[in-house]
């Protein structure tokens, strides 16, 4: 049973003050203000999802934004069509040729990721760039495509302010170390795998 039903008004009114004072401690206390390392893994749908959320705030800001997607480039995803109206403030490269088992070519897919890295740290490195999305980056550290202290020591090179995102499942614990932020989607169900419902548009991709 919710406790706050049993409260009386006047009681319930002392409760949220009392809440709304610690909440402002709070607030007034975080003066800090820095570039963060966000990490979106875990095993469940929304990571690129929700970094894409944040890129549109900064769009909204008036931001500039670069986009890197390993892996999943051979899909040419939607939200590519919908982030060209904001050309003049956001870099949006598809660096993947698809997923591992329709590539079939280990050392290409090494190549093409190592090539996304490459053009990732360009942003990383350029202080114009308030945010940086990395999406699916974790999939190729998992799979060995990239080095994990390659990446540590690029993070590194970041301006103070800027923002980077690192998508996709199994993130390196090393990363998780350093990394301001980080938000694990856990799986509960999924109508892929449950039902035998295929990829939706507006869902999937």
């Amino acid at each position: 049973m919710n406790n706050n039903t049993s409260l009386s008004t006047e009681d319930y009114q002392k409760k949220m003050q009392r809440r709304k004072e610690i909440q402002e401690k709070r607030v007034a206390e975080a003066s800090t203000e820095k570039g963060l390392i966000i990490v979106n893994t875990g095993n469940g749908k929304g990571k690129t999802t929700a970094a894409l959320g944040m890129v549109m705030r900064s769009l909204g800001h008036g931001f500039r934004v670069a986009i890197i997607q390993f892996i999943k480039g051979a899909w040419e995803p939607a939200e590519k069509a919908v982030f060209s109206h904001w050309d003049k403030q956001l870099e949006f490269y598809a660096m993947g040729e698809g997923f591992t088992w329709e590539t079939q070519d280990r050392e290409r897919d090494i190549q093409k990721a190592r090539e996304a890295w490459e053009k990732g740290l360009s942003f990383i490195r350029n202080p114009d760039y308030q945010l940086v999305l990395l999406d699916e980056i974790n999939v190729a550290l998992k799979l060995g495509y990239l080095d994990v202290q390659t990446l540590l020591t690029g993070l590194s090179e970041k301006p103070e302010n800027t923002h980077v995102i690192l998508t996709g499942r199994g993130a390196p614990s090393e990363l998780i170390e350093v990394a301001d932020l980080v938000t694990e989607m856990k799986l509960i169900k999924h109508p892929f795998k449950e039902q035998g419902v295929k990829a939706q548009a507006g869902i999937e991709f």
